[in-house]
C-alpha cells in the first residue's frame, strides 16, 4: 500500500483520515443510549464528570500498533489512572479488585466486539501491623520486603452478537509490577518490570503495571490560555506523571478476521461492581480525545456507558460542531461551513483504502491494519506525513496525536492549510524497544538532593524532574500549545485557533523546519 502524502489529491486522504481521529469521540459520544440504572461512566485524564472522583476505573488511552520487533503480533496498551504522583504513598496506585479491565475487539466491522480480554485483579498484604508498602529494599515480585502485592486473572471471553459463546482463562495469578516507590526502596525496578512479563502457551505475552504516562502534551489551557498572552507554553504536563498499564501482545491471527480481513477496532472499558454486586461500566476509550475534542458536558458520561452499536445517534454534534466557532469568537478565524460533512464519513468508518473494514457500521474505535508493516523510522505525525503504520491507522506510543489532530480541526480537509502543534513533540521518557514497551515509571525519589545532603539518592525533596530546581530558568517556546485528552473540547480547539493567530503574527510556523 503506498503512502498517503500531503500534496495532490493524497492531501485531501490524509486530512479526512485526521478529521476523522479528531472528531471521532463527539460522533460517538452523540451516539450514545440512554443510561441504564447503575450505568455511568467517563475516561482519558478526567475529562468527564463522574470519573474524575474514581481514578482507579479511569481509563487514560489506548495505543494499538502491529509490534516493530514482532511483526507477526499485534499490541494494544491501555492506560488507567492518570496523575499518578510518583511519590503518593503510602497505599500508591492499586488497580480497582472490584472492576474488571477489559481490552475489546471488533474484527469484522459490524460495530459488536467479537473477542473479550478480561483482566481482573486481587490484592495481598503479608503484613497488616504496618503502614508500609514495601518494609525494606525489594528485589524481586516474591521478595518478603514486598509488603503489598497484586496478582490478575486473563479470560478470552469469545461474542457473537455480544452473547458469550466461549469463555477461556489464559492465566491466573500474574503477579503486577508495583508502583515505583523509589531508588532505596526497589534499586532495580527494570528488573522487577521483567519479572512482570508474562509469556502465555499461545505466543502471545501480557504485563500489568505502573509505567510512564505516553501521553505528551501541554494541558496548561485552563489558566486563560497559557497565562492569557501565550507566555505558558511548551510544556509537557504529563511529564514526571505515571499510569497504570496493561499490555498485550498477541499473534495478529488471533484477533484478526483472516488474511484477507485484516482491520481491527479496538477499545478499552471498565466495569465497577455496583452495590447489586452487578458489574457496570464506567469508562470507555478507544479514539485519543473522543470525549474532549467535541462532546458537550451533557454527553461525557453518557458516551462511556455506551456501546459502540449505538454511535451516530447524535450526529448534530459532529455536523453543527462547537468548537470551531468558539475559536471563530474568540481569534476571529472564520468556522468551517456547516453541516461538516467532510468530518462525518471517515471517523465512524476509517479510512477507505487504509483502515476500513469492508460492510462496516459506523462506530467510534480506534482501528488497526494489522498487514501494514511497522517502519523502521516512523514519523510522528503518522499517515499524515505519509507514514502508513502511524495514527490514525492505530496509535503508536510515539504518534503526536496532538499535532495531527489540530492541523484538521480547523479546516485542512477543506483546503485551508494549516501547521498546529502544541510544541510539545515527544515524550519526556524513551519508549522501551521490546514489549511491553512502554518506559519505565519515574521514581517517587527524584529530584535534587534535600538541604544538606551530599551524596545518595534515596533522600529527595522537590518534585524531581519534572521541575526545574529553585533559581534556574528554561527559555519559553512560543509556538502555542494544543491541548489533549484531558484538556477538553472547548480547549483543544481555543489553542488551535491561539496558535494560528500567534503564527499569523510571528509569520512562524514549522512547515519549513519539517521539510514540506
Amino acid at each position: 500500500m503506498t503512502a498517503i502524502s500531503r500534496s495532490g489529491s493524497g492531501r485531501t486522504g490524509v486530512a479526512t483520515l485526521i478529521c476523522g481521529a479528531l472528531a471521532a469521540g463527539g460522533l460517538a459520544a452523540a451516539g450514545v443510549a440512554t443510561l441504564e440504572p447503575g450505568e455511568a461512566a467517563a475516561s482519558s485524564h478526567r475529562e468527564a464528570p463522574l470519573i474524575s472522583g474514581t481514578p482507579q476505573y479511569d481509563n487514560t488511552d489506548v495505543y494499538a500498533f502491529v509490534s516493530p520487533d514482532k511483526p507477526d503480533t499485534t499490541t494494544i496498551v491501555a492506560n488507567w489512572i492518570p496523575f499518578e504522583e510518583p511519590a503518593g504513598g503510602p497505599n500508591f496506585f492499586p488497580f480497582a479488585e472490584d472492576a474488571q479491565y477489559d481490552i475489546r475487539v471488533d474484527n469484522n466491522g459490524d460495530a459488536q466486539g467479537e473477542l473479550v480480554f478480561r483482566y481482573t485483579f486481587k490484592t495481598h498484604v503479608k503484613n497488616k501491623k504496618t503502614f508500609l508498602y514495601n518494609t525494606g529494599a525489594v528485589e524481586s515480585l516474591d521478595d518478603p520486603d514486598l509488603n503489598v502485592t497484586q496478582t490478575y486473572d486473563l479470560e478470552l471471553i469469545k461474542l457473537k452478537k455480544e452473547k458469550v459463546v466461549h469463555t477461556t482463562k489464559l492465566a491466573d495469578d500474574v503477579p503486577v509490577a508495583p508502583s515505583n516507590v523509589g531508588k532505596a526502596s526497589m534499586p532495580d525496578y527494570a528488573k522487577l518490570r521483567s519479572q512482570a512479563v508474562y509469556k502465555l502457551s499461545n505466543g502471545s505475552q501480557t504485563f500489568a503495571g505502573q509505567a510512564d504516562d505516553p501521553f505528551f502534551l501541554d494541558l496548561r489551557v485552563f489558566d486563560l490560555l497559557y497565562g492569557g498572552n501565550l507566555s505558558e507554553v511548551g510544556n509537557d504536563t504529563l511529564k514526571g506523571y505515571n499510569v497504570n498499564s496493561i499490555a498485550l501482545q498477541v499473534p495478529t491471527d488471533l484477533i484478526a478476521e483472516s488474511e484477507h480481513q485484516p482491520i481491527v477496532g479496538i477499545w478499552s472499558t471498565t466495569q465497577r461492581r455496583n452495590a447489586q454486586g452487578h458489574f457496570a461500566q464506567v469508562s470507555r476509550l478507544g479514539s485519543p480525545l473522543v470525549n474532549e475534542v467535541v462532546n458537550p458536558i451533557k454527553d461525557k458520561d453518557r458516551f462511556n456507558a455506551s456501546v459502540p452499536k449505538e454511535d451516530g445517534q447524535f450526529l448534530k454534534n459532529v455536523t453543527n460542531p462547537e468548537l470551531p466557532k468558539l475559536i471563530e469568537a474568540i481569534y476571529k478565524i472564520k468556522a468551517p461551513a456547516e453541516p461538516r460533512n467532510d468530518l462525518v464519513d471517515v471517523f465512524l468508518k476509517g479510512v477507505k483504502g487504509l483502515n476500513q473494514p469492508p460492510h462496516v457500521t459506523p462506530s467510534e474505535q480506534l482501528r488497526l491494519n494489522t498487514s501494514i508493516k511497522p517502519t523502521a523510522s516512523p514519523k510522528r505525525l503518522g499517515v499524515l506525513d505519509g507514514d502508513n503504520a502511524g495514527f490514525p491507522n492505530g496509535r503508536r506510543l510515539t504518534d503526536d496525536v496532538i499535532d495531527a489532530s489540530l492541523q484538521v480541526v480547523e479546516g485542512e480537509l477543506l483546503g485551508a492549510k494549516n501547521d498546529l502543534g502544541d510544541a510539545v513533540d515527544k515524550n519526556d521518557k524513551t519508549f522501551e524497544k521490546a514489549f511491553p514497551y512502554v518506559a519505565l515509571p519515574t521514581e517517587g525519589s527524584r529530584g535534587p538532593l534535600a538541604k544538606g545532603v551530599s551524596t545518595g539518592n534515596d533522600v529527595r525533596n522537590q518534585l524531581g524532574d519534572a521541575l526545574q530546581p529553585a533559581g534556574t530558568t528554561t527559555g519559553t517556546d512560543t509556538t502555542l500549545i494544543a491541548t489533549s485528552a484531558g484538556a477538553g473540547a472547548a480547549g483543544i480547539l481555543l489553542i488551535g485557533g491561539g496558535l494560528m493567530w500567534w503564527r499569523r503574527m510571528s509569520g512562524g510556523g514549522r512547515r519549513a523546519r519539517r521539510g514540506y
